[in-house]
């Protein structure tokens, strides 16, 4: 669960809260983490890593040891702003907003969230809020944007429930080339067979550390294992990914393995997915509990007509959230049509060619299981500002009342050309440099996310392209391998 907030609100330009770190509060989260150090260290935990995503889509962090964590939540730990310019060789660029050698932030640990690591003995995590030293929530704080966007839906009386699968690619040993750590056919219980005790030790990890597991399995590339876990709240679900990755990260490490969580481990196979699953509910005050708009309806698939808004305001910006989803250059290289990455822009039922493929789950479950699922992102994104551009679209879908086109039961690139045009089936971007024109032109997403946000996600794109700008792809792929 979410931990609750106890600070004093104020009023953000935008008119949504701003949350404020007063005396009470910072009390407040100083006495809880001293209940918590005092049972990690009877855990024999050393230190706590605290952990917030790049614009990049890389986990950066701070540690401290256990004796200061009160401290830590108290008053926060120092970290130079910017981070929100690294790149993902770490070379820093400059914005009008962030960038440079001038400022600095408090990290907060979320006291709700922390949890010793099981893959990394002596050590727990959680994930870190960015406020700045005068106790307000930092405005490029992406999990606070992801916040902001969940409370925006619930005064309209909605929430989402939603869940990230995780594909990465196991490497045998360390060096920058990969070597598969598994042979066996995609799918297939040889790969299950040769990596049981890895697969094993993970999952009893996991669990461990309170990750409902929903299904693991091999994947299509040599190598390549997906893992999906159970649906929660979006700011949980974005922490549950950190923390699924770096378990993964860690212990791969342990069996002298190496995961990629890439978009493109190698350029001529296929990319890892970062795929997003999301439904719509709300209140339900005759059956007392809460209902998903994505059953039960007259509409496409039987999605209420709110639920198929949501979802048409979704599928209308693809184009601009694939900055927020796909937004490296390599994701563009993972991107090739009848590769089930969704390169499209269209939707279908069970469709996993499409960029939205709608899952209505088995009959006896679909009041719970009815969803759809965002095909088209991938590992490098920040999970944090992914989530919150979805939301963001969905809030304007139900706003002017979206209508989904006609679904797409074939893979589009069967259709001609022309077949395409008459269905109104688009190709979604084939690079960076023209989703990043998309989102920054979006009106939606930028009164979402705020001038600042917008500038600082700009210019960090950009200097991805310019970094990248004449390479081959074998060589963007060796360059982002071991980055995410």
């Amino acid at each position: 669960m979410e931990e609750k907030d106890q600070s004093a609100l104020g009023s953000s330009p935008g008119g949504d809260s701003e949350r404020r770190l007063d005396d009470r509060e910072r009390a407040r989260r100083g006495q809880r983490a001293a209940t918590i150090a005092a049972e990690l260290s009877v855990q024999n935990v050393a230190a706590v890593a605290l952990t917030w995503v790049d614009t990049s889509g890389i986990t950066r962090t701070k540690g401290v040891p256990v004796r200061r964590l009160q401290e830590a939540a108290t008053w926060g730990v120092g970290m130079s702003p910017v981070f929100d310019t690294f790149l993902l060789d770490d070379t820093i660029v400059s914005g009008r907003y962030a960038g440079g050698p001038v400022g600095d932030l408090r990290l907060h640990p979320v006291l709700s969230r922390l949890v010793p690591m099981a893959g990394m003995a002596g050590w727990a995590w959680a994930p870190a809020e960015r406020f700045t030293q005068e106790g307000t929530e930092h405005p490029l704080d992406a999990r606070g944007l992801l916040r902001r966007e969940v409370e925006r839906l619930a005064a309209q009386g909605w929430s989402i429930r939603t869940a990230f699968e995780v594909e990465w690619a196991l490497s045998e040993g360390g060096g920058e080339d990969f070597t598969p750590a598994c042979g066996g056919p995609a799918y297939g219980m040889t790969r299950i067979a040769e990596l049981s005790d890895y697969l094993r030790d993970l999952l009893r990890a996991l669990d461990a550390t309170g990750v409902s597991v929903a299904q693991i399995h091999p994947e299509y590339a040599a190598g390549q294992m997906e893992l999906s876990v159970a649906a929660e709240d979006p700011i949980g679900a974005a922490d549950t990914l950190v923390l699924v990755r770096e378990t993964i990260r860690s212990v791969s490490f342990q069996h002298d393995l190496v995961a990629s969580f890439s978009p493109k481990v190698l350029a001529d196979a296929v990319g890892n997915g970062q795929h997003v699953h999301m439904s719509l509910w709300r209140d339900d005050p005759v059956k007392g509990t809460a209902v998903n708009a994505m059953a039960g309806g007259d509409g496409p698939c039987g999605m209420t007509r709110a639920g198929e808004a949501f979802t048409a305001g979704i599928l209308e910006r693809l184009p601009a959230l694939l900055a927020l989803g796909s937004p490296s250059v390599a994701s563009y290289l993972r991107l090739i049509p009848s590769h089930w990455a969704g390169v499209f822009a269209c939707w279908g039922h069970e469709n996993r060619e499409a960029a939205l493929r709608f899952v209505t789950g088995p009959q006896g479950l679909r009041s719970h299981a009815a969803n759809f699922e965002v095909k088209c992102f991938d590992g490098a994104a920040n999970p944090y500002l992914a989530l919150a551009g979805l939301l963001a679209a969905g809030r304007a879908g139900l706003g002017a009342e979206a209508v989904l086109p006609e679904p797409v039961d074939v893979d589009p690139a069967s259709l001609s050309e022309a077949e395409r045009a008459e269905r109104g089936i688009t190709p979604l971007p084939s690079s960076l440099r023209e989703s990043l024109a998309a989102f920054e032109a979006d009106p939606v997403l930028r009164e979402a996310f705020g001038d600042e946000v917008i500038d600082t996600v700009g210019v960090v794109r950009r200097g991805e392209i310019g970094l990248f700008d004449g390479v081959a792809p074998e060589e963007i792929a060796a360059a982002t391998r071991w980055r995410h």
